[in-house]
């Protein structure tokens, strides 16, 4: 039906508490725009079910009469309706297999699939995202781990008073207990054997901007990637600071080719070409944040390999935590070998002389966080930034004639037509390579 929109409870993840809009939002709709809005109902939804009543939205189990249905994260194939276009991070483009059965599906009931990672600027930024909150959870974590695995070790420090992100009421509440916490550490000190905590942050965009700025609530100095090294050899630092180090790609990656200095766009072209540089930083680190766009074409950042070295050296380096925000299992940091749960099971430890994983904060290796739903665990902040920037595109979302055979006729505004996966049975002719991946699926 044109002019309805649906909004899909989320089913893919229990953890998931997320909307891709908010009851403000959706008031809007139909009060500016006569948008008619379904919402199905949920239990664990961040927003409640009478709270999108109230903003006059109809509550169905029943979305097949809506012209576009909306959702958060990927939808079970099970749960695919035959002719429905649908808009969620579906996690598709990378043709991964675990995607392909939802994506299949999508195909054979010749349904349409729009994925938000792909409605970007001519400029290639994204428009619709969650990442400055995978930032403030993904960052929040990391702290309340730093606390508990010191205190494991038996160093008492202020930061094992920090909680998870999803225990706190709201962002403004876990910013502000982080900010006493800070205060704490300008005013007494960390304990010597916990300083100097070195933070490193891989990334330039919102997540590590999210994570940056929750940093920044404790007294904080900024080094550069090339000063690190000697900055912990000369031994000159202050207990009442932790220091930041944001590492960009030339700190990341290197020439294979003696003298050669780097090259953004040769590093783009021919990755095989470059070689890991960043390791060299690593034991350096207190604790890391991955929050980089990676592809298997780029050398890793953290490698199996690398973490067995180091641990063999000492078996109580300086590195204590990866806060894996990409969430990339078999990825960029070799430890990241399986995804965390929101909660208390969070964080795992990735042990490198023996390869093996144990649950927790204690154990000889790194501590791993790998939430694939960080955004979640401050989940009415998340969806409220989120549907600010999604809403203008539902009213021509929901007038387009989806009708059409192919998906370069449909209608649709720049950035939301480029993200169109699928339509009507056919791959759109920028996703058609996953043809391949999908015919391993079938």
């Amino acid at each position: 039906m044109k002019g309805c929109v649906g909004i899909r409870q989320e089913n893919a993840y229990e953890e998931e508490r997320r909307a891709p809009l908010a009851p403000d939002h959706v008031a809007n709709l139909v009060r500016e725009h006569r948008l008619g809005v379904i919402v199905e109902p949920s239990a664990k939804r961040c927003f409640s079910d009478a709270e999108y009543e109230q903003a006059g939205a109809e509550l169905s189990a029943d979305l097949s009469p809506c012209q576009v249905v909306l959702g958060v994260k990927e939808i079970p194939p099970e749960n695919v309706l035959a002719g429905q276009v649908y808009c969620a991070f579906s996690h598709t483009m990378a043709g991964h297999p675990s995607t392909m059965p939802m994506l299949a599906r999508i195909l054979d009931l010749k349904s349409t699939l729009i994925d938000y990672e792909m409605v970007r600027t001519p400029h290639g930024r994204r428009v619709i995202f969650f990442g400055h909150f995978a930032g403030y959870a993904g960052m929040i974590d990391a702290l309340w781990a730093l606390g508990r695995r010191l205190q494991w070790e038996g160093i008492p420090t202020p930061l094992e008073e920090i909680r998870l992100a999803f225990e706190y009421e709201s962002l403004d509440a876990a910013q502000s207990a982080i900010k006493a916490i800070g205060a704490r550490i300008r005013r007494d000190g960390l304990p010597p054997s916990a300083a100097p905590l070195i933070f490193g942050f891989t990334g330039q965009g919102n997540v590590a901007r999210g994570a940056l700025r929750i940093l920044r609530l404790l007294p904080t100095v900024k080094l550069q990637a090339d000063e690190l090294i000697d900055f912990c050899r000369a031994g000159r630092f202050s207990n009442g600071t932790v220091y930041s180090v944001q590492f960009r790609q030339r700190d990341l990656y290197e020439s294979t080719e003696p003298g050669r200095e780097f090259d953004w766009s040769a590093l783009h072209r021919r990755p095989g070409t470059y070689r890991n540089r960043f390791e060299t930083f690593v034991p350096f680190l207190s604790l890391l944040v991955n929050g980089i766009n990676w592809d298997t074409s780029f050398p890793r950042l953290v490698t199996k390999s690398f973490l067995r070295s180091l641990y063999e050296r000492d078996p109580s380096p300086r590195l204590r935590v990866i806060s894996d925000i990409t969430c990339d299992v078999g990825g960029s940091i070799g430890a990241t070998v399986k995804t965390t749960p929101s909660g208390r099971g969070a964080a795992y430890v990735f042990e490198p002389l023996s390869g093996d994983v144990k649950e927790g904060v204690g154990g000889v290796g790194p501590v791993i966080i790998a939430i694939d739903t960080l955004p979640s665990e401050l989940p009415r902040e998340a969806t409220t930034s989120f549907g600010d920037a999604l809403a203008r595109f539902v009213p021509e979302l929901a007038a387009a004639d989806y009708r059409v055979e192919n998906a370069g006729e449909l209608r649709l505004p720049r950035e939301i037509a480029q993200a169109v996966i699928a339509h009507r049975g056919r791959l759109a002719d920028r996703f058609r390579y996953l043809e391949s991946a999908l015919s391993e699926t079938r």
